[in-house]
């Protein structure tokens, strides 16, 4: 845990993952709260913000 995963790559476990800012380098607008938090199976593509449009940063929280 602790890795960072961007808007298109695979996720590499069955995991739980948090928002961690977007790939542009800025933190604002914040997604809504139902996009904060993903659960993704393992070779599932980590998504973008819909809200804002942006591609994310992603960080597991736990394994699923």
């Amino acid at each position: 845990m602790g890795d960072r995963y961007k808007t298109g790559q695979r996720s590499p476990a069955n995991a739980y993952y948090a928002w961690d800012g977007y790939t542009d380098g800025t933190y604002s607008p914040r997604p809504t709260a139902e996009e904060m938090k993903i659960k993704l199976e393992r070779d599932e593509v980590f998504p973008p913000i819909n809200s804002t449009d942006k591609g994310a940063y992603w960080k597991m929280t736990s394994y699923a």
